[in-house]
């Protein structure tokens, strides 16, 4: 057991879904595996093992922001024997090739986070996700008639920006979205070798206001959900 997670070994499959709701974490197990156990209560960031089409698949909270990501995939990495975590989560739209629902993979995240410095690199770092997992993502979106949206997103450590032009600022380098966790998800899976990748869900436009419920977010957002589940049955 980890401070955060509290199964043990052998109880978390080698691939992981991993929304930073728990309570979506929770509607994904229920609706979508098969002899399903959960694994994982601590501070009520939920966990659940189950088998989606004959495969064995976790699905695990994660929380908000890049040091709540941070420490739930680095414990799944290091101590579970996880090898690859898919996020599916919600993201705010910057790009005008986009409109709420849309399905963005993210190939790359760029960040306003000092996630980074940990690593004491001489410049900037680029985290991006494995081609493995976006290839295979691509693949079963297409398969479901929808196409999907492949490109850079942000993850940023603020919700309330004080910075009013920052948006525009991201938007007009082909930035797709904001988000909050894909970039230490990311660097994470690039330090210790195993595989990441990011499926949102575009829940907001930021430039027009235009938006979903909550419980909408939670619960309706099932394309990017059989999206992940169908992209890990190709690795």
């Amino acid at each position: 057991m980890t401070p955060h997670i509290e199964a043990k070994k052998g109880e978390v499959a080698e691939t992981v879904l991993m929304p930073g709701d728990p309570l979506r974490a929770k509607f994904i197990a229920e609706n979508f595996l098969t002899d399903v156990k959960q694994y994982n209560a601590v501070r009520g960031m939920l966990g659940f093992t189950g088998e989606y089409k004959g495969k064995r698949v976790s699905v695990q909270g994660s929380g908000m922001g890049m040091p709540s990501i941070g420490i739930y995939s680095y414990e799944l990495f290091k101590f579970y024997d996880v090898q690859n975590i898919i996020r599916v989560g919600t993201a705010g739209g910057f790009s005008d090739k986009l409109k709420v629902r849309d399905v963005v993979i993210g190939m790359g995240a760029c960040s306003n986070s000092n996630y980074s410095v940990q690593y004491n690199l001489q410049g900037s770092f680029a985290p991006i996700a494995s081609y493995n997992l976006v290839e295979a993502a691509v693949k079963s979106s297409r398969e479901k008639n929808i196409e999907p949206i492949v490109g850079n997103v942000l993850s940023s450590d603020i919700f309330y920006n004080a910075d009013l032009n920052a948006a525009t600022q991201w938007k007009n380098l082909d930035v797709l979205c904001v988000e909050m966790e894909a970039a230490a998800l990311y660097m994470n899976a690039l330090a210790l070798g195993k595989n990441a990748l990011a499926i949102l869900t575009i829940s907001d436009m930021v430039f027009t206001g235009e938006a979903t419920s909550p419980e909408e977010r939670q619960t309706s957002f099932t394309d990017m959900m059989e999206i992940a589940l169908e992209t890990v049955l190709k690795i």
